[in-house]
């Protein structure tokens, strides 16, 4: 009788144990789960700023460099204009640099993107810039529709 009730004991302490391990386990296990979906969640909020960032970034430059550059082909003084477009160009480097690292599959839709509005720099003409900003929005609408491909998967 004694061995009966040291065995339902044993079983009783093992039974208890076993419990406790599963549960901790499961608390674990858990958590785990919950601070990978938060970290997922981060990283997709940070992405989306990072896009928005440059979309916003690319809009600026593209009049800033559209206003620049329309003075300057009618040879009128854009001094303050070329400034303002330093500054708008500056702004891209930030968010084009996050859209890189955290998105890298859209590393090339933003360069492209990057560069079109770069090439309003070079017009020579009123058609060609017009036709290099069309061509400079029409880069940007692609990278932003990649990007709702890539956040969206």
């Amino acid at each position: 009788m004694k061995e009966a009730n040291v065995l339902t004991a044993v079983v009783a302490v093992l039974s208890t144990l076993a419990g406790s391990l599963l549960t901790g386990t499961f608390q674990h296990l858990n958590q785990r789960s919950q601070r990978i979906a938060a970290e997922a969640a981060a990283r997709r909020t940070d992405a989306m700023s990072a896009v928005t960032d440059l979309a916003t970034a690319l809009a600026g430059h593209r009049r800033a460099m559209w206003v620049r550059e329309d003075l300057r082909l009618k040879r009128e003084d854009w001094a303050e204009e070329r400034a303002a477009s330093h500054i708008t160009r500056s702004a891209i480097t930030d968010p084009l640099v996050r859209v890189r690292i955290l998105l890298p599959s859209l590393a090339q839709p933003a360069q492209r993107a990057v560069t079109a509005v770069y090439a309003l720099r070079s017009a020579q003409s009123d058609t060609a810039l017009r036709e290099a900003r069309e061509h400079a929005i029409r880069t940007a609408d692609d990278f932003i529709t990649a990007a709702g491909t890539a956040l969206a998967a």
